[in-house]
């Protein structure tokens, strides 16, 4: 069957439909959309009734229950979750220009003890930067890819790359995952520690789910181990000082803890034959040249070593 041809006029589509259709996926009913919409839910129906005769095609399943679009309806939606944030991002830049400043960048970590190395970047790049508003959030409790699409992030520290298109995940450096315990730990006669050897020792973890941490899914797990007891420190500083009066081991990398074992209030064993990850600055694949981003970037490669 061939495609209908209709006159270019008819197939014009209004960022207030992207708009609609992405808040009717959100949503997932009319009534929700409309509201998140500022609209009556008769002014957002007449809306999409007028686009579906425009299209001569159905957007969305009538009286599903939750809204369920058709293949048409999220061909658009998947429209609107590209052409929406670039918008967003363009809107915000064109306003940094009327306004004069360099922008704003707001990051967050996807990890607790990265907070150690990169604050003491920061008054430096501030200086060189002095007209971007920096914003830092330290482990955000919420959707962090989400938000770097949706604009209210601008880079991502992490360890875990996605593949995607609208995404640029630029290489930081290397790191090395360590178990640190108390001097006089048992586990201090050892060369390297493995699975096994946590079967009766308290681990002090991050308050994350295990999915998002190596120690289990890259250590524990695979060999079938379960340690005596989890024990969760939302702080990095207090769960090296717990480490350091016996009160439980650690997986960390290995910057968060060198002071401690440089002084001898710790030590440090690799895990297995090593456990070694990458840390990435991911940014909307739009931004991934943008000057003071790469001046970030610059400067962590230096302190970290790569």
């Amino acid at each position: 069957m061939g495609v209908p041809n209709y006159p270019s006029s008819n197939l014009n589509i209004d960022i207030k439909h992207l708009k609609t259709i992405s808040a009717l996926a959100e949503q997932g009913s009319l009534a929700g959309a409309a509201l998140a919409q500022n609209l009556t839910q008769s002014a957002l129906s007449h809306q999409l009734k007028e686009l579906e005769t425009r299209l001569n095609l159905e957007l969305y399943l009538r009286k599903s229950r939750p809204l369920v679009l058709t293949a048409a309806g999220q061909q658009l939606l998947n429209l609107a979750r590209q052409v929406l944030p670039a918008l967003a991002l363009t809107e915000r830049q064109l306003q940094a220009l009327h306004s004069g400043d360099a922008g704003r960048l707001h990051l967050a970590l996807d990890c607790h003890s990265c907070i150690q190395w990169l604050l003491p970047l920061l008054p430096d790049f501030r200086r060189q930067w002095p007209g971007v508003d920096l914003e830092v959030e330290s482990v955000p409790g919420f959707d962090a890819i989400s938000a770097l699409l949706g604009g209210q992030l601008d880079l991502l520290l992490t360890s875990d790359v996605q593949a995607r298109g609208d995404l640029h995940f630029e290489p930081l450096f290397a790191f090395d995952l360590t178990m640190v315990m108390a001097s006089d730990s048992r586990l201090c006669h050892k060369t390297q520690i493995e699975p096994i050897d946590l079967l009766q020792e308290v681990l002090l973890v991050y308050p994350v789910e295990r999915a998002r941490m190596d120690v289990f899914s890259r250590f524990l797990q695979p060999a079938g181990v379960e340690p005596a007891r989890c024990k969760p420190v939302d702080n990095t500083s207090v769960m090296l000082q717990m480490a350091a009066a016996g009160l439980g081991v650690a997986a960390l990398p290995r910057w968060a803890s060198e002071e401690f074992v440089r002084q001898g209030l710790l030590e440090s064993r690799p895990l297995g034959q090593g456990i070694r990850r990458h840390m990435y600055g991911a940014v909307r694949a739009a931004d991934r040249d943008q000057a003071c981003l790469q001046s970030l970037f610059e400067r962590i490669r230096a302190k970290m070593g790569a």
